[in-house]
């Protein structure tokens, strides 16, 4: 089959396009508003963008009203922003929290979250979950798009600290990903969660074998440049 985006027809009875860009992981990203009140939303279109330094996006589409969604508009406002591992074990909870609630609403409390303060920045953590971001808010991409909702705000982020559950790590010091069972986005209202994984060594060598690892400090050595901290703010 072949068809053009907004121009021909799929002839499908759903639309394919975002089961073919699969699987995707979850941005669980937490905020607060002007008031205070916490704000929790997943964002199945999240990925990181570097590693040195690291820094993290989150893509989010209008509401179906056509207004800008809370975790862009806290995000902007307040300068910050958490990034929580959604897993398996909490998945209901990340679908309602999901829900297009109205501004002032706190997800946690309808999701039944626990909220644990964050170090640096004023955002809560989700207390459930073995892995979180907390991020320093960066700038915002704005994109254009054909209906209500197709406008999008892609939101970048630093991250300044990082917390894990020591109980997510295996003995060799390696995040136990099969056993914490990320959630991941399909098509349609389809999840996955990686419950296996596998291990092939990649052919680069030296600094970009590090550099894949995502180690920074690794990746300098190796060049002997050195690890040069990036100032923040």
């Amino acid at each position: 089959m072949f068809y053009e985006p907004g121009r021909t027809p799929h002839g499908l009875p759903f639309n394919p396009f975002k089961s073919c860009v699969v699987p995707r992981p979850i941005g669980w990203i937490s905020t607060l508003d002007a008031n205070g009140v916490a704000n929790l939303a997943p964002y199945s279109q999240f990925q990181n963008v570097t590693f040195d330094p690291p820094i993290v996006m989150f893509s989010a589409n209008q509401t179906s009203s056509g207004t800008r969604k809370d975790s862009t508009v806290n995000a902007e406002r307040e300068g910050s922003f958490v990034w929580n591992m959604a897993t398996f074990a909490l998945r209901e909870a990340v679908n309602i929290s999901s829900g297009e609630y109205p501004p002032g609403v706190d997800e946690f409390a309808e999701a039944g979250l626990t909220k644990a303060p964050s170090r640096l920045i004023r955002p809560p953590r989700v207390a459930e979950s073995p892995v979180q971001f907390e991020c320093e808010y960066m700038q915002t991409v704005r994109l254009p798009g054909g209906g209500v909702m197709g406008t999008v705000d892609v939101v970048f982020g630093r991250v300044i600290a990082v917390h894990i559950d020591d109980a997510a790590l295996t003995a060799d010091g390696k995040l136990d990903i099969p056993r914490l069972r990320p959630l991941a986005r399909l098509g349609y209202h389809d999840y996955t969660s990686v419950d296996h994984s596998f291990t092939m060594p990649s052919p680069n060598s030296g600094a970009g074998g590090a550099g894949l690892e995502g180690s920074p400090e690794k990746a300098n050595a190796l060049l002997g440049t050195g690890h040069r901290a990036v100032q923040r703010g």
